[in-house]
């Protein structure tokens, strides 16, 4: 899912010049807490608070790190019928994975695809009794929201809904919302309508940093004072945009603009594991959603590229764009870099980026280019750190 770059990565995503910026629900809160604040896809967001970005990064590893995603676009499909059945039928023609037998309280991660198998952006689609809701990156929200009203029937309604997104990582995240609501026994990817202070909210227990967490979906309204609530407790800092980059590359989550685009396949990409398999070859509904037909070939012959992580032998972190050669002195690129940065909690950079499926075992030597130099780089298995997610 989407995140802005903020110094490790791509540059951040703005609004056109002269454009005012938007602002979420918790605005205030950021002023209030000494937050320093960017242009992010239309919004005036956090980049970092005064315990900086490097602090918020560990904090959220070793506690819990809250996080302002209200950016995000909150699309909710619900069936003119009433039957939930109806909008997952529909919504599985779009994308390459099992909607239909998708439990109800349940989440699952997916991709949005075109008709030549790139990338639109990716998603989460939770399951409710009676609607479907799928949060789709800041960025791309307008023409998500375009794209599906154009392709499902009439019978299914499409709305963008208003609202807060907070999101809440860290292994105390769950002690944490515990305190205010029945979480503990939810499982990663599960989705409850749960009321926090009163408030009516829907949590499901994901993220985008690699740990245990939640994300909190709250009322415009109430947004503010249920964020200071978690705020008070000691082990919660407020974490910025730039720590939320680092958090998630190194967790080896991509991010869409950078790692994944319209150019950019689901199995070059290292998501095939998103595909479900009812959906693949074989599979009890295989194909039928947008791009099937390259998408399923890659998936039994092979992409020509792949996207891997990179770990830089120094201490200097290469950049997104950076291109990548498979010599030290000659030959043409074979890749380039596409997020990168310095890793808190790996003590050391590192990077993702697309290489020929021939370069892309662990432990090959390929170089990027800084400043008219070539550093070597080593191919890394991801993620770069162990997910803390509860499975069970």
């Amino acid at each position: 899912m989407n995140s802005p770059a903020a110094g490790a990565s791509p540059a951040v995503a703005t609004a056109p010049d002269n454009a005012p910026l938007a602002r979420t629900p918790l605005h205030a809160l950021h002023l209030r807490h000494g937050a320093k604040m960017v242009p992010f896809a239309g919004y005036a967001m956090p980049v970092q608070y005064p315990a900086g970005l490097l602090k918020e990064h560990l904090h959220t590893r070793a506690a819990a790190g809250l996080f302002d995603v209200s950016h995000m676009g909150q699309i909710v499909l619900t069936p003119r019928s009433g039957d939930a059945d109806e909008a997952a039928r529909a919504l599985e023609a779009l994308v390459p994975i099992d909607i239909v037998g998708l439990g109800e309280g349940r989440q699952r991660y997916g991709l949005l695809t075109d008709a030549s198998g790139g990338i639109l952006d990716d998603l989460m689609v939770a399951r409710l009794a009676d609607r479907l809701v799928v949060v789709v990156n800041a960025a791309n929200k307008a023409a998500d929201l375009a794209h599906l009203q154009k392709h499902l029937p009439e019978s299914v309604a499409v709305e963008l809904v208003p609202g807060g997104l907070i999101a809440l990582q860290g292994p105390r995240a769950a002690t944490v919302l515990g305190r205010f609501a029945d979480v503990e026994s939810m499982r990663f990817m599960d989705v409850r309508e749960i009321a926090i202070l009163g408030a009516p909210c829907l949590v499901s227990r994901s993220g985008y940093t690699g740990e245990d967490g939640f994300e909190i979906a709250v009322p415009e309204a109430r947004a503010e004072e249920i964020a200071e609530a978690l705020l008070a407790d000691e082990a919660v800092l407020p974490v910025g945009l730039g720590a939320r980059d680092s958090l998630r590359l190194e967790a080896g989550l991509p991010l869409h603009g950078a790692d994944i685009d319209p150019g950019t396949s689901p199995v070059e990409a290292g998501l095939a594991w998103a595909i479900s398999p009812a959906r693949r070859a074989g599979g009890a509904r295989a194909g039928g959603f947008l791009g099937a037909e390259r998408i399923l070939a890659e998936m039994a012959e092979g992409p020509a590229r792949r996207r891997v992580g990179l770990r830089p032998e120094g201490r200097a972190p290469v950049r997104a764009g950076a291109p990548l050669f498979a010599e030290e002195v000659a030959g043409e690129p074979i890749g380039h870099v596409t997020s990168g940065g310095f890793g808190p909690s790996v003590g050391a950079p590192v990077a993702m980026g697309f290489v020929p499926v021939a370069l892309a075992s662990p432990g090959t030597r390929v170089f990027a280019e800084l400043r008219g130099a070539r550093l070597p780089l080593s191919v890394s298995t991801l993620p770069f750190v162990p997910a803390g997610f509860k499975r069970g």
